[in-house]
């Protein structure tokens, strides 16, 4: 399957749009199914020394957060190891609801939402981020754009994690199916366009900076979903 990468209507909806609403609920159950808080917990373990993530409250940056609920997920799971974060939570739109902000500041985890476009803020001198993740984001870019936000992403932390949705045949029969588990239009839509402009083999690791202080890793994750880790060598 070739990769190709279309317009999805839930970026171009109003926040409050009813529409909108249901199809960021959608992706909540979706991201649910798909094992997307374990698959990315896996690889924060797996990539990390633990006892070094404990020492201080790490700076954690989300690409596309989105409304923060996938995150907050992680954060319940990544405290439970000892660790704090101060967290950034990136997006053209500010969705994050006050309950959200609330559960992280009960795990003592402070969040600031930005609204911003991801290449404006990767642009701007910011703090170095310790951990940077992304999920079901970087698919919305076409190679030479995504190449360009993997440099910048390169250049300000030490740790990326990326859960996307894997381009298969598989995939893209379940994507067309959803209605089954009551999806609204929107997410219908937008899931076939996420998984034609998903990721196989070593695609992301292609794009990553050619540089040997990086390692990266690469595969296929459940059924549907794509996982790439970017590791600075110590």
């Amino acid at each position: 399957m070739r990769r190709v990468v279309e317009p999805e209507i839930l970026d171009d909806l109003p926040p409050a749009d009813p529409r909108a609403v249901g199809s960021r609920g959608d992706l909540r159950r979706l991201n649910f199914i798909m094992g997307h808080e374990g698959i990315l917990t896996r690889a924060f373990r797996r990539h990390c020394e633990t006892a070094a993530f404990r020492a201080r409250p790490l700076r954690l940056v989300e690409l596309g957060a989105g409304d923060g609920t996938l995150l907050l997920r992680l954060a319940r799971r990544w405290a439970a190891l000892g660790v704090t974060a101060e967290v950034t939570l990136l997006d053209r739109q500010d969705v994050v609801a006050v309950a959200t902000r609330r559960a992280f500041a009960a795990l003592q985890w402070s969040v600031e939402s930005v609204a911003t476009d991801v290449f404006a803020w990767l642009e701007q001198t910011s703090p170095h981020a310790d951990v940077m993740l992304a999920n079901l984001f970087l698919h919305h870019f076409p190679d030479p754009s995504l190449a360009e936000l993997l440099r910048l992403a390169a250049a300000r932390t030490n740790l990326f994690l990326a859960c996307e949705p894997r381009r298969s045949p598989l995939a893209l029969v379940g994507s067309h199916l959803l209605g089954l588990l009551g999806c609204n239009r929107v997410t219908r839509h937008d899931a076939v366009v996420s998984v034609r402009a998903g990721f196989a083999g070593r695609e992301l690791s292609a794009l990553w900076p050619a540089n040997v202080a990086w390692e990266t890793s690469e595969r296929a994750a459940g059924l549907f979903s794509h996982c790439f880790v970017a590791q600075r060598h110590a």
